[in-house]
C-alpha cells in the first residue's frame, strides 16, 4: 500500500485514500517497484495470479497487461468498485487475505503490497497463500517497516517519538522485517529479500508526515501544539525544498514447494 500511508485504517472512505493512492503510485521508483514485484512472480502468459489487498486496482491491471489473468482482491467495498471502474481487464473481488475464494492451488502466483502491516496475524494470510497456490508457484511480499522511516527534522527526539507511536497503532509493524521467516515457515523455498528505499523529497510527501503526526497526538504520545510545530516544520521544509524521507520498502519471495 511505504511510499505511503494508505491502507493502514480500514475506516476511512475510499474516496478519502484515492487521492494519496494516486500521489504515492507517482512517486520515484513506485512504477519500478511493481514492476519489480511482478519479475519475481514470474509471470508467463496465461498465469493465474492475485494481488491481495489491490485498492483502485492498477497493480492487476499491469499484470493483467504482461498477459497474466489477475485478480484482485480487497476486504474495502468502495476499493473495489472504484477499481471495476477504471480498470475492464483484471477480475475484481471483495475478500479478506486469510480467506481467499479460490480453491487449493488453483492460482500460479501471490502478490501482497502493503497489507501484512494491517493484518493481526501475517502468518494466518501467508498460510492461506500457500493454500491457493499451486505447487512451484511463486509469492511476493511487499511493504515498509513502521519503525523504519527516516525523516530530517529539527527535533530529532519528537520525531522519533511521532515515527514509534504510528507504528505502535499498526496491527503489525514489524510484517517487513518479518517476510523473509514468514516465507520459510510457511515453507517455501528460494527464498530472496530485496530492499528498496524510496527518497521523498517533495511536497506529496506531506499528507503522509501530516498523519504520521496527527495519529502521533490522537495516542497521546505527543501534544497537539507539539504536532503542529512538527507538521508546520515539515511544511516549511516542503516550500523551500529541504523535505528529506526515506522509507526502505522489503521485497520478499519464495516458491510454493512442490510437496507438503
Amino acid at each position: 500500500m511505504s511510499t505511503d500511508d494508505v491502507k493502514d485504517v480500514p475506516s476511512v472512505a475510499a474516496h478519502d485514500l484515492i487521492p494519496l493512492l494516486d500521489a504515492v503510485d507517482s512517486t520515484p521508483g513506485a512504477a519500478e517497484l511493481r514492476a519489480r514485484s511482478y519479475d519475481l512472480l514470474r509471470l508467463a502468459a496465461g498465469a493465474r495470479v492475485i494481488d491481495v489487498g489491490c485498492g483502485a486496482g492498477r497493480a492487476a491491471a499491469e499484470m493483467t497487461e504482461r498477459g497474466a489473468r489477475a485478480v484482485g482482491v480487497d476486504i474495502d467495498e468502495q476499493m473495489i468498485a472504484l477499481a471495476r471502474e477504471r480498470w475492464t481487464g483484471p477480475d475484481f473481488r471483495v475478500a479478506a487475505a486469510d480467506h481467499l475464494p479460490f480453491a487449493d492451488g488453483e492460482l500460479t502466483g501471490y502478490r501482497a503490497d502493503k497489507v501484512y502491516h494491517v493484518l493481526d496475524d501475517p502468518a494466518r494470510a501467508l498460510e492461506e497463500a500457500r493454500r491457493v497456490v499451486g505447487p512451484g508457484g511463486r509469492i511476493v511480499l511487499a511493504g515498509q517497516d513502521w519503525e523504519s522511516f527516516v525523516i530530517d527534522s529539527a527535533d530529532p527526539g519528537l520525531t522519533r517519538t511521532i515515527v514509534q507511536a504510528r507504528a505502535d497503532t499498526m496491527p503489525s509493524p514489524h510484517a517487513g522485517r518479518r517476510y523473509r521467516n514468514l516465507l520459510l515457515d510457511a515453507g517455501c523455498t528460494d527464498v530472496t529479500v530485496e530492499v528498496h528505499t524510496g527518497v521523498l523529497t517533495e511536497q506529496v510527501a506531506l499528507p503522509l508526515l501530516s498523519r504520521l503526526a496527527d495519529a502521533a497526538r490522537n495516542t497521546g504520545a505527543i501534544t497537539a501544539e507539539q504536532a503542529e510545530a512538527w507538521t508546520a516544520e515539515q511544511t516549511e521544509r516542503g516550500r523551500t525544498g529541504r523535505l528529506f524521507v526515506a522509507i526502505p520498502m522489503f521485497l520478499a519471495a519464495g516458491t510454493r514447494p512442490a510437496t507438503g
